[in-house]
């Protein structure tokens, strides 16, 4: 399965980015993690079918009801295998 690398930059911090990214994640059996970056950035690698990597992408375009992203980088990463969906600290 194709694995993405993402950088989610805006007011993605404090406002429930991580989680509501990891039942959006759980939701569409993505498998990966996500963190905040020192920067104010959300970071995220991300493992799923195109389709469900498709969906999320669009989901972290917008993120959750507070949030207001400005930019969002994906880069693809070699198949990169986890056992479910993530929250890292620091």
């Amino acid at each position: 399965m194709p694995s993405l690398h993402l950088l989610v930059k805006g007011r993605v911090q404090g406002v429930s980015y991580r989680v509501s990214a990891k039942e959006e994640a759980d939701r569409l059996s993505i498998t990966g993690w996500v963190r905040n970056t020192p920067e104010g950035h959300v970071e995220i690698t991300a493992t799923g079918s195109d389709a469900a990597l498709k969906a999320f992408t669009t989901w972290c375009r917008r993120g959750p009801a507070h949030a207001r992203v400005t930019d969002l980088i994906t880069n693809p990463l070699p198949e990169t295998p986890f056992t479910g969906f993530s929250i890292r600290r620091g």
